[in-house]
């Protein structure tokens, strides 16, 4: 399996246009006609904190992903992404990562990461000069005219979160990323989103259904209920994403709150 490269001696080329951005979700809840899915989410994330969502299966996890992210209005409640509630203007500022990587099977590795600065107008030379760079620090180096499935599942999901990254959004809204991936390859591959996130700086909310994912990735962890979801606890990761995963994972603080996160997400569900 192909592993992240080593970050350069330089100062690291950012995404130009970004920066991050707030999300304030007030009482927000919402409903499929009689099937009540969320029942009040209160949520305040400052601009540059990464955040994870874990909960039972089924208990709106995604749903409230597609909301943030302006696909859909809320049912009750107000939601602001960096002050602004209109749907339009949220989804102006969300880049969103749903869980499958929904790579186009006839591009290249290089052009599907750069179907972003495409979709800006950007030509098809310089948005493949904007993604190159990228494809290069996160491992991806000599699979640039590969196709998807001549990938493997890590290298594909990498490809899938620079095409998010290059979408130049201050927010990112990641759905169970790794969720399809065998246990070795997801454990590379967070200790990878890790480092990624680290150099590229952005508000983030991160879906998982593993707590240990979560707060080895996340700066705060929202645990919520089964359905209709209800935050039941917020959970600060102890460790830095700096450290190696095994090392963070292992130590003695980090169980500790994983096992107090757990417990919250057990009694959630009753």
């Amino acid at each position: 399996m192909t592993t992240a490269t080593e970050a350069p001696e330089t100062e690291p080329r950012t995404v130009s246009g970004t920066g991050s951005a707030t999300i304030d979700l007030a009482a927000v809840g919402h409903s499929f006609e009689a099937l009540e899915v969320l029942a009040r989410i209160d949520l305040e994330v400052p601009a540059g904190e990464v955040v994870g969502l874990v909960g039972p299966s089924g208990c709106g996890k995604s749903t409230l992903l597609e909301l943030i992210a302006g696909l859909a209005e809320p049912s009750r409640g107000e939601l602001r992404v960096d002050g602004d509630g209109a749907a339009a203007e949220r989804l102006a500022r969300c880049a969103y990562m749903p869980q499958r990587d929904l790579l186009l099977p006839w591009l290249s590795a290089i052009d599907n990461a750069a179907l972003a600065p495409r979709n800006r107008g950007a030509s098809g030379a310089a948005a493949r000069a904007e993604a190159a760079p990228l494809l290069e620090r996160f491992g991806l180096a000599g699979f640039e005219r590969a196709r998807p499935s001549e990938l493997s599942g890590g290298m594909r999901q990498r490809i899938a979160f620079l095409r998010t990254l290059l979408a130049g959004k201050p927010v990112m809204l990641l759905d169970e990323p790794f969720a399809s991936l065998d246990a070795i390859t997801r454990a590379e591959m967070q200790e990878w989103l890790a480092e990624a996130l680290a150099v590229e700086r952005r508000t983030v909310v991160l879906v998982s259904h593993d707590v240990e994912e979560a707060l080895y990735l996340c700066d705060r962890v929202v645990v919520l209920s089964a359905r209709p979801a209800r935050p039941v606890a917020a959970v600060s990761s102890p460790t830095p994403r700096s450290l190696p995963r095994l090392e963070a994972v292992t130590a003695p603080e980090f169980t500790a709150v994983r096992e107090r996160a757990l417990a919250a997400l057990a009694g959630g569900m009753r």
